[in-house]
């Protein structure tokens, strides 16, 4: 189990985007460019949604129920891709892991 998969599995953490991100939406895709470490990202078309969802601070949970009503996918296969991606993010430090408030 990945480091960041057992910190959002955690209760009562929450994700967002961390600050200094540059997003435009480019034909129904997200493309970012971190102002902090000066790379460019294609988040693509669910990547987008994923990055726009944590916007605000929202659990784990919370991404996963608004991803699989949205889309076809089966809640297990949408939390490993989410896990996936939110871990990527994570070692760009593009996004931060907080305790609820």
């Amino acid at each position: 189990m990945s480091e960041l998969k057992n910190v959002l599995l955690a209760e009562n953490r929450t994700i967002c985007q961390s600050e200094g991100q540059i997003v435009s939406d480019m034909n129904g895709e997200k493309v970012m460019l971190s102002i902090s470490n000066g790379k460019y990202y294609n988040l693509g078309t669910t990547g987008g949604a994923i990055w726009e969802l944590i916007r605000t601070p929202i659990t784990f949970d919370g991404i996963i129920v608004n991803l699989t009503e949205k889309y076809d996918v089966k809640k297990e296969e949408c939390e490993k891709e989410v896990i996936n991606f939110l871990e990527l993010l994570w070692k760009e430090d593009l996004v931060k892991v907080s305790n609820i408030a």
